[in-house]
């Protein structure tokens, strides 16, 4: 079986390759842009070199050409779509930009893709739902993007379920709820926070941490069972224009979040507002009711929360001590 990886590089893209590398036999082709950093694939890319199972390909969601010679050089059986302009705070300054690259990108990727057999998975989002009016969310709870980047995300959505219905292609849509762990990109929130700690424990900034609000509530699950579920996705019955919600079991505000952090790192730093951290609009009560994905596949998630939170100090203590010139 041959699985192209849309995005390898990013966060969730890599782990799903160190996931499909150690749990299955698949040959892995990952997908990358011309200057791709590979830093989240380091540990991969000897094999890269190697030849060995895993191989890279080089095209991009705005140029249709490449995205026919990637799928037409990797053969895929499954598809994982992953890449995406993935910020949603810088979506409200790129906003062009978000739309072009996820809606217009996964219409060209999808339009590669018509002509094979391959399982696809389009990675939709929670932020879909945006400021939701009860929770948990389900499936059928109604968009109310709150950014730019949950509008083109609910455009993708609708995109990924409109061409499984109308050209047959069994495609698969995730809205997936908060996910972090390592390799998390500073822009998200929680990392920002264990950035931040792991700097001023370096004496590379002083206090206090600088945060956005506080009170909004997420629901959180660890990447490693996030990609663990992407993978089942694909691999377990998987039922053509499908859409799952999957998340976590344990629900917390940010403010929470941040005194994990602080808790996993034996620290008590003050902090206070920053208002360019604050969105114009924000996904406020982001609780999914992920039963519908749990009765289909058997999956929950096992990775505690506590766990994932030391892991993230951790990755960031030793990024400032070994890329310190690189970190602002």
């Amino acid at each position: 079986m041959r699985a192209l990886i849309t995005g390898i590089t990013g966060f969730v893209g890599s782990h799903l390759a160190e996931f499909l590398v150690r749990e299955t036999d698949w040959d892995i082709i990952g997908m990358v842009r011309w200057r791709s950093p590979l830093d989240n694939i380091a540990t991969l890319v000897p094999m890269v070199n190697r030849g060995e199972r895993l191989s890279l390909v080089y095209a991009d969601l705005r140029d249709s050409h490449s995205l026919a010679v990637a799928v037409k050089d990797s053969t895929p059986d499954y598809v994982f779509h992953l890449a995406a302009q993935s910020y949603p705070h810088t979506s409200f300054v790129s906003a062009v930009d978000t739309l072009e690259t996820n809606i217009q990108g996964t219409v060209r990727l999808l339009d590669a893709l018509r002509e094979t057999k391959a399982v696809i998975h389009v990675c939709s989002s929670s932020e879909v739902y945006g400021r939701a009016k009860s929770i948990p969310i389900n499936e059928e709870a109604p968009f109310h993007p709150a950014s730019p980047y949950a509008i083109s995300k609910a455009g993708a959505d609708m995109i990924a379920r409109h061409y499984a219905e109308a050209y047959g292609m069994n495609i698969q849509v995730t809205r997936m709820f908060t996910h972090t762990g390592v390799r998390r990109g500073d822009v998200f929130v929680e990392s920002s926070f264990a950035k931040q700690i792991a700097m001023i424990e370096a004496g590379q900034m002083a206090e206090p941490i600088r945060v956005g609000n506080l009170q909004s509530l997420r629901t959180v699950v660890d990447v490693r069972d996030a990609v663990r579920a992407y993978y089942m996705v694909l691999t377990v019955n998987p039922i053509p224009g499908a859409v799952y919600n999957i998340g976590g079991d344990f629900s917390c505000t940010v403010g929470d979040i941040l005194a994990a952090l602080q808790h996993a790192a034996g620290t008590n730093y003050a902090f206070e507002v920053e208002s360019a951290r604050l969105r114009p609009v924000d996904a406020d009560l982001q609780v999914p009711d992920c039963s519908k994905f749990m009765a289909h596949t058997g999956w929950r998630p096992e990775i505690p929360f506590e766990d994932t939170m030391k892991d993230l100090v951790e990755y960031w203590r030793k990024a400032v001590r070994a890329r310190s010139w690189l970190i602002r």
